[in-house]
């Protein structure tokens, strides 16, 4: 597998998914990612922290660019528990649990790699549905992690490496009835 191609798609769905959704800074972008499925193999059979490396270096490029926060989804052996900077737990209320993602026991090879990368890491059990965009690399279900209504994104790539991907961003819950009229630009 070529790891600069990994890379360099998972830096251009990213930055397709920045703009498109519209997140600003300072919002939290959720990522969950089998480095399994990226190189092809079943998720969990074939964790690869050096795909994992691939792939943060090519997300965290867009995201440390535009002042957006990284949350990085664990496996369900960690009940999806988040990894986050220390920052964004205390801004947006978050409450620490003690774990330290692994990537062949729980945890996985990208959240492990996030653990390792962010300046002060700490994990999360959740992040209370506060991402306003996110990707999901080879299916690992990050719909919980966003604000409510969670629209799809289609992006001119659908993989990396291997791994299908799901793009998706938040829009506001539409209030009203027949007679409401709607802001096109949140829709």
């Amino acid at each position: 597998m070529d790891l600069n191609n990994v890379r360099e798609q998972s830096k251009k769905a990213v930055s397709e998914i920045v703009k498109a959704s519209g997140i600003k800074e300072g919002s939290v972008f959720i990522i969950g990612c089998s480095s399994s499925e990226v190189a092809g193999n079943k998720i969990g059979t074939a964790t690869s922290v050096e795909t994992a490396n691939a792939i943060y270096d090519g997300i965290m490029e867009v995201l440390n660019a535009k002042g957006i926060h990284a949350a990085a989804q664990c496996c369900e052996h960690l009940n999806r528990a988040v990894v986050v900077e220390r920052k964004v737990m205390e801004k947006f209320g978050f409450e620490q649990v003690n774990a330290i993602p692994q990537p062949n026991h729980a945890g996985g090879a990208f959240a492990t790699v996030c653990y390792e990368r962010f300046n002060d890491p700490v994990v999360v059990e959740n992040i209370k549905a506060t991402a306003e965009a996110g990707i999901d690399i080879g299916g690992t279900l990050i719909g919980m992690h966003i604000h409510e209504v969670v629209v799809p994104l289609r992006i001119s790539i659908d993989k990396i490496g291997e791994a299908s991907i799901i793009c998706a961003r938040r829009r506001p819950k539409y209030v009203g009835g027949a007679r409401a009229i709607y802001d096109e630009g949140l829709m």
